[in-house]
Formats: C-alpha cells, structure tokens, sequence
C-alpha cells in the first residue's frame, strides 16, 4: 500500500526519519501540530499521521498523550527511532565559533552535556528541522541547529559534530495513526494500548491492576491524566504486551471492566523489534 503520511515538523525532522522508517513506500506530508496531524488524517487528507509519544532521555511527549484519546483515531504500528543528535553549521563554519545550537525543547535536555562542555547556548526552537532551515537561510556561522543527518543534506548543511547526544541509547517511540482499527495478529508478539476510568470507591486501581498480574500480562507503561480539569476524575493509559484475543489478556480486561467506568481500546499493533 502506498499513500501520504503525516507529521509534526518540517522535512528533514526525526519525525520524517520515522516516516521513513516505517512506511518507505508513503509520501511524507509535514504539519505545523500534532493536532494538525491528528486533523487531516481524521478528515481524510492524509491516510496516516505519524506521532512522537515518548523519548528514552527526555520522557514523554505529553501533547499527545493528552490528544490521543480524544483523536478518534487508533494505533496500527509503532516505531523505535534511534535519535542521532548532530550540531550542523553552515559550510565553512567550525565548532570553535558556535555561539548558540537551536533545537525543540525536547531534543536540547538530551545533548545538555555536550552543550555545556563547550559552552554553547541551547536556544528553543519550534521544530528541529526548521531550526536547520533557518540556521542555513542566516548564513551565520556562529549559529548552528540540533538535527538529524537527513536535516543537513536537506538543508545544506555541515555536520559539525555527529552524535552529541548524552545517552547512547537515545530512542524514540512513534506511533502510526489511522482511521481504520486493525487488531489482526500481525506478529508474534503484539501491544495492546488502552484507557480506562476507575470507579469512585477505594483500592479502585489496585483491584483494577490485580487481573493483569494474576494472570501474567506484562503492563509496560501506565500513566494517569487528569480528565477536564477536575481533580476527582483521572484517566489512565497502558500499554500491555499481548493481544486481546489471547486468554490470559481477555481475562484481565474482564476483570479490568468490573472496577472501572469506561475502558476503550486505542490500538492493537505489533510491538517494534527495537523494544528488546
């Protein structure tokens, strides 16, 4: 299958890595949001969208997280990208005259010690890409952008320094959006993602989370949300390894149901290689 998939950021970003990587044979279409990425494929513009969630340095990308119940859309895949943070300058220009190193807020934390060790500014910028374009339009040498590789041969630009990223293991977790749920097994080893409500009475989500341990399900992420601004009212989200078909799981969303008011699965997908 061939289409158009969206992203948040411009060409060149880690999120058009991600497009890449997980979908080579589709045209990658930038947004200026991730509520715009959400938007058009809802509305049928683009046929999937393509979303940061979470960075192993920095955590999670808490725009979407909020966004993603809400979206009326579901998870057919994830992603892994290995995030490569390099200093691109324009031609001609050394790491000695870099002054400040333009990048979006979550990148700067995950190359703070390189950074600092050459004192060099972290200033934010709305997009890593557009900061690489903007950094090759000023023609400054003493400015530079926190890129991907892809973003300097886009751009025109030299990399100064490859790699600066404080964590080797520096990941990021992408999630592919679309219209259509798709919860075939498509691997052997499958993610459920899902969000639920509990009930108002004590011990509620300790009893909630008793099914899944009882019953041997490996809960890999659970997180909780205020729900419109209240206080009393919370949402979690969890990913699960294992299929809602298999019996052990059908067992612990049952029990999952009798202490909760609403439980709504977001997606059902293979679990990326790069997880273990």
């Amino acid at each position: 299958m061939t289409g158009r998939i969206g992203f948040q950021g411009e060409l060149g970003a880690y999120s058009h890595q991600a497009c890449q990587q997980a979908r080579p044979d589709f045209e990658p279409v930038p947004c200026l949001t991730f509520e715009e990425v959400v938007d058009r494929t809802r509305d049928g513009d683009i046929d999937l969208g393509m979303l940061a969630v979470e960075n192993s340095t920095y955590g999670r990308v808490a725009d979407v997280h909020s966004l993603l119940p809400r979206a009326g859309l579901h998870i057919v895949d994830e992603a892994f990208v290995r995030v490569h943070v390099n200093l691109l300058g324009v031609p001609g220009a050394r790491l000695e005259q870099i002054t400040d190193a333009h990048g979006h807020v979550v990148i700067l934390p995950q190359c703070a010690g390189f950074l600092k060790s050459h004192g060099i500014r972290g200033r934010v910028s709305s997009d890593n890409a557009r900061a690489a374009r903007e950094v090759a339009e000023s023609g400054d040498k003493t400015q530079a952008a926190l890129a991907s590789a892809l973003a300097a041969s886009i751009y025109g630009l030299e990399v100064l320094a490859p790699q600066i990223e404080d964590q080797k293991n520096n990941t990021t977790r992408f999630l592919v959006m679309s219209r259509q749920a798709d919860h075939s097994r498509r691997a052997a080893q499958m993610i459920t993602t899902f969000t639920f409500r509990v009930r108002n009475i004590p011990a509620a989500l300790y009893k909630a989370m008793g099914g899944f341990a009882t019953n041997g399900v490996n809960m890999t992420k659970l997180e909780s949300y205020m729900v419109g601004g209240s206080f009393t009212a919370t949402e979690f989200y969890a990913d699960i390894e294992g299929h809602p078909a298999d019996a052990n799981v059908q067992l612990a969303l049952e029990e999952l149901s009798y202490f909760t008011t609403q439980v709504e699965i977001l997606g059902v997908y293979p679990a990326d290689r790069q997880r273990d």
